[in-house]
């Protein structure tokens, strides 16, 4: 032992009342806590509401959004690509086949329209969502921008709380543009229904995209035909018959005039996140009859879900309150990875959405 070792070493206490923690990180959570006011985020997972009937009323929704509200979120993150990630998709088409036309919003028309591209058009609009007030001609031009960076949902969120004598073609806003923007306001999705909703009815200017589809080469499929034969033969189990008919009746139960709250408690409950990853995930991952296939499509998984939150973490920054809306089969992963931060509160959706 060096000098240097012996005095320090020498100057140490014989004794801490408190033994170093085996994982060096934990050192990171106990100063996080010790500070206190960490971030807090509340995980909604939910169905997604396109497969629900045509002539649902969203207006039963209400009493969710109540409870959303009053937990007071400061950023809402839904399961949509960011406009950044598209045009990566979109110049590595030959990695991600089709990726792009089946997850992403074209942001071609706005582009032409307003003669911008994606990294201007996102460049413009932090700098005016900076300033500390809106005209009607500014919530115009970011709903316009929006949709040139590929973003719809915060294109949408401008549009709607522009007052409604506000919401017409301008020369920020061509008619094309606010043709888009009428139509996606039917749109009938979570991130719609709910997150666009909540945000109008909260005052806050954009929606952040978090899904992530650059993972999905993880899965190093070559012939997917039987690759995804092989992944609905290791699905193809009792379990997954009787967690179907569970929800199903769920759903029915909502459906028939059942309140929209005790379905989402439904999804939100700990025995829901079970059915799922027993079903789906674990069943992969324990698969010796196509365990290569099972390995694969859980790398995939993971690798999809690790960057979803990395997107989080990032939308938390310092002092975020982030409500997180997504695929309820997503849930259970993003709280396990969540937990593994050392600066995020994860709160209990079902005390949220208790009465």
């Amino acid at each position: 032992m060096s000098f240097l070792l012996s005095l320090l070493a020498s100057a140490a206490p014989a004794a801490t009342t408190v033994p170093p923690p085996p994982d060096p990180v934990t050192l990171v959570d106990r100063a996080a806590a010790r500070r206190g006011d960490r971030s807090h985020v509340l995980v909604l997972g939910t169905a997604h509401l396109s497969t629900l009937p045509k002539d649902m009323d969203f207006t039963r929704f209400a009493p969710l959004l109540d409870l959303l509200a009053a937990w007071k979120p400061r950023q809402i993150a839904v399961e949509s690509l960011s406009g950044a990630q598209c045009d990566y998709l979109r110049a590595y088409a030959f990695a991600y086949p089709e990726t792009a036309e089946d997850y992403c919003f074209d942001p071609a028309p706005a582009r032409t329209a307003l003669a911008i591209d994606g990294a201007d058009a996102e460049r413009t609009v932090l700098e005016m969502l900076a300033q500390p007030s809106h005209s009607a001609a500014d919530r115009r031009r970011m709903a316009g921008l929006f949709l040139a960076m590929g973003e719809a949902d915060s294109a949408l969120l401008q549009w709607e709380r522009l007052p409604e004598a506000d919401r017409h073609a301008s020369a920020e806003l061509p008619q094309p543009l606010v043709d888009i923007l009428t139509k996606r306001a039917e749109s009938r999705n979570e991130n719609v229904v709910i997150a666009v909703a909540l945000a109008k009815r909260l005052g806050l200017e954009r929606i952040y995209p978090v899904d992530d589809h650059t993972g999905d080469r993880a899965a190093r499929v070559e012939d997917g035909n039987t690759y995804g034969q092989q992944i609905q033969a290791i699905w193809d189990s009792p379990a997954l018959t009787a967690a179907s008919k569970i929800r199903d009746v769920e759903r029915s139960q909502m459906l028939a005039g059942g309140a929209v709250v005790n379905w989402y408690r439904f999804l939100n409950s700990p025995a829901s996140a079970k059915m799922a990853v027993e079903t789906d995930f674990a069943a992969a991952a324990g698969s010796t009859e196509y365990p290569e296939t099972g390995r694969n499509y859980l790398a995939y998984w993971e690798t999809r879900n690790l960057r979803m939150v990395a997107n989080i973490r990032e939308v938390v920054g310092p002092d975020g309150r982030v409500l997180a809306i997504v695929g309820a089969s997503h849930k259970p992963f993003y709280e396990r990875y969540l937990s593994m931060t050392s600066d995020i509160v994860i709160d209990d959706t079902e005390q949220v959405l208790a009465d």
